[in-house]
């Protein structure tokens, strides 16, 4: 289980397959690689048609069916994207420099230190108007943070886990409290697809550009032309005391600048 996204700027993969078809054929060619590793280091030499597993993709609402895969029809069925890689060369979406480089994942569960390492980046009283446009989108959007909540009591109950923590972490910003469930649902409680202006307001947010601006910038930063948004440079990296889980978010902020430099939307399915 992960967040799955994808800049959707359009090419002829995407055309074809869709995005969430790429992301489904990624995902099964990654599962299927771990799954060969898995029974060569048991000593199985066997080919990949007759290996199988069982598989239960859950939801906080259904437990899920398990299912018995069979490793070469996941092999097959993501064969694909080889037709289609070649496009991938010099496209400005590719962010990491690989056939399909414009998706990535964050896998569950969300680790206590990437919530607390995201809320640290949140903006203080002290960068005023970054702050009261943090403070002004939460209460005129109305982000409580319920339906993440929501998702992260469904999965107590579940064999798949959300989240390290039961509980949100919280951050006081001034007279702003907010928690990781309010962020989280700030981020990916948008429907599935980031549109540009919002992306770049969560760049803002996060600190992953500039945000020492004048409010005409601010304003700038929702425009749809190339010229004002070269002026940015992407300033997220990882942090010395990191994990997997912030190294996945850090990937996750550049594809959402790279989709934002190119006036496109950012499909994200968590």
């Amino acid at each position: 289980m992960a967040i799955d996204y994808v800049v959707e700027l359009d090419c002829p993969p995407k055309r074809e397959l869709s995005a969430a078809g790429i992301l489904e054929r990624l995902k099964e060619r990654q599962r299927a690689r771990e799954v060969i590793e898995w029974f060569r280091a048991a000593g199985d030499e066997r080919p990949p048609a007759q290996m199988g597993f069982e598989f239960s993709q859950s939801t906080p609402s259904d437990s899920g069916d398990k299912q018995l895969i069979v490793v070469q029809d996941l092999l097959d069925h993501a064969a694909v994207l080889d037709d289609y890689a070649d496009y991938c060369q010099g496209c400005p979406a590719n962010r990491a420099g690989r056939p399909y480089g414009c998706a990535g994942f964050i896998q569950y569960p969300i680790t206590a230190l990437a919530e607390t390492w995201l809320l640290e980046r949140l903006p203080a009283p002290d960068e005023p108007l970054v702050w009261l446009l943090l403070r002004q989108g939460i209460q005129k959007l109305g982000y409580d943070g319920g339906s993440v909540k929501a998702l992260r009591a469904a999965a107590a109950d579940q064999a798949v886990r959300y989240f390290e923590l039961p509980d949100a972490p919280q951050r006081r910003l001034g007279e702003l409290r907010i928690s990781s469930d309010q962020l989280l649902e700030m981020i990916f409680g948008v429907g599935e697809r980031i549109i540009p202006n919002h992306a770049g307001i969560l760049l803002l947010f996060v600190h992953a550009i500039e945000r020492d601006l004048e409010a005409e910038e601010i304003q700038d930063i929702s425009s749809s032309e190339a010229a004002k948004r070269e002026r940015y440079d992407f300033l997220m990296s990882e942090p010395a005391e990191s994990d997997p889980c912030i190294r996945e978010f850090v990937a996750f902020f550049h594809a959402l600048y790279t989709a934002w430099k190119l006036d496109a939307p950012l499909f994200a399915d968590a």
